[in-house]
């Protein structure tokens, strides 16, 4: 599996109305996507949730002939007409845990993590998967940890239905707007 996140920042005086109801009327187009496990709408409000505007789409895809596909389509196309021409970020999955009610999350947490250099990586993807399962037990919807080797980054996502874990300076806050999930 991949995961999969671009973000655009959005001026600060941004009308976030206008990502909320994109989202309203698009998200829909993505719940049957091939090889999609999930697409999470995530946006996040200056002041609010954030200290930027923030359209920022989580991805996990079951391999990457699914992520090529999206590529490919029209409604990746329609996004960039509309945001611009983003950087995409990409980490092989470790681990993923998808209820059957995550389409019912309304905030999700996300965090990118330096891997210390000559870390023991198994040791760390064992840690991981801990912590994930904890989260899952304390009411996570959908949970994803990857690992990225370029960067020697890791990545948590977590959706939740109520609000999230208190706030870590690491940890990037966002409302969902839908859950793409076949």
């Amino acid at each position: 599996m991949i995961a999969m996140q671009y973000s655009f920042t959005l001026p600060a005086d941004y009308d976030m109305g206008i990502v909320r109801q994109r989202i309203a009327d698009k998200g829909h187009m993505l719940d049957h996507f091939e090889g999609l496990r999930f697409k999470a709408y995530l946006h996040a409000q200056r002041g609010d949730d954030s200290a930027e505007n923030l359209y920022a789409p989580f991805y996990l895809w079951q391999d990457s002939a699914a992520m090529q596909r999206f590529f490919g389509s029209a409604g990746f196309a329609a996004l960039t007409q509309a945001f611009g021409w983003p950087s995409i970020r990409c980490w092989p999955v470790w681990d993923a845990y998808l209820a059957p009610d995550a389409r019912h999350a309304r905030h999700a947490t996300r965090e990118i993590l330096p891997v210390a250099p000559y870390s023991a990586l198994d040791q760390l993807r064992a840690d991981e998967h801990e912590l994930l399962q904890r989260e899952v037990e304390r009411g996570a919807l959908a949970a994803v940890n990857a690992f990225e080797p370029t960067t020697w980054t890791h990545v948590r996502l977590r959706l939740w239905d109520d609000t999230p874990p208190s706030p870590r300076a690491s940890r990037q806050h966002y409302r969902v707007g839908h859950v793409s999930q076949p």
